[in-house]
């Protein structure tokens, strides 16, 4: 090849590797244009952002905790002073919950059943006595009327049991062993179930079955969904070890039985 053709073929392939070098540089450049480099942040910015970070991470405040501030002023402490079957005086403890304006007590009968004085308190400091004006033998419901009522009345709100499913989340608030206002949680755990009362061999139907927590003193109390509406009135616990503590199983009376008996508008 003469000299001139190869410098020729040589000015060409350095001519080529220009190019190329120029098309990486402006490549670089327009990279750079369209996606800039992030501006470090500053320590401020920096606990900042970690701040927003774990604020997002914080879980909300669990949904028993609205349903407890819901229900809460519309549940009653129920006292009552009465003969036993062996002619004894004693006193007894049971829950209520108030479902209208006129500031009637749903409860479970038996609570007051026989009672010789019954004394009810409200959230808001309010007592006073109360008297049986309607009752369902059948359910174990009782309706009560206080002689006092609060100021303000705020009655419960009533859903529907048969708008859940087994496994829904369930809460029963009451007086469990005279510990006033105490909540437990659990589940919807059956429906029209059937349970004989031990000591009178009452056979009650179609109730509720649950596992939220239950010892004496929550008879009467509302079952709650976890929009906090009443979806039923506690009535019994199942003890097959003839002990009154909880095993595990509760009943209610789904709320259209139980309301019923107050005359309620709504059911």
């Amino acid at each position: 090849m003469a000299p001139w053709s190869r410098w020729r073929s040589r000015l060409r392939v350095a001519g080529l590797g220009a190019v190329v070098v120029g098309l990486a540089l402006l490549g670089v450049l327009l990279y750079n244009a369209l996606f800039p480099p992030p501006t470090p942040l500053t320590p401020d910015e920096v606990d900042a952002r970690a701040a927003e970070v774990m604020a997002s991470a914080t879980p909300p405040p669990p949904n028993s905790a609205l349903v407890y501030q819901y229900i809460l002023p519309s549940l009653v402490f129920i006292q009552t002073e009465g003969t036993n079957a062996d002619g004894e005086e004693g006193f007894g403890v049971g829950s209520g919950v108030v479902i209208n304006q006129s500031g009637h007590i749903l409860t479970a009968l038996h609570v007051v059943d026989g009672a010789t004085a019954i004394e009810v308190g409200f959230v808001d400091g309010t007592t006073g006595t109360a008297s049986v004006i309607g009752a369902d033998p059948e359910n174990d419901i009782a309706v009560l009327q206080a002689s006092r009522t609060p100021e303000v009345i705020v009655p419960a709100v009533l859903g529907s049991p048969y708008a859940m499913s087994v496994g829904d989340e369930a809460y029963a608030v009451g007086n469990p062993l005279g510990l006033a206002g105490s909540m437990s949680a659990g589940v919807i755990s059956g429906f029209d179930r059937s349970f004989t009362v031990g000591e009178t061999g009452q056979r009650l139907e179609g109730l509720i079955q649950f596992d939220a927590a239950v010892n004496p003193g929550n008879s009467g109390g509302p079952l709650l969904n976890r929009a906090g509406q009443v979806v039923a009135i506690v009535t019994a616990l199942a003890n097959p070890a003839e002990t009154n503590s909880f095993s595990g199983i509760g009943f209610a009376v789904p709320i259209q039985t139980a309301a019923a008996a107050a005359g309620s508008p709504d059911y």
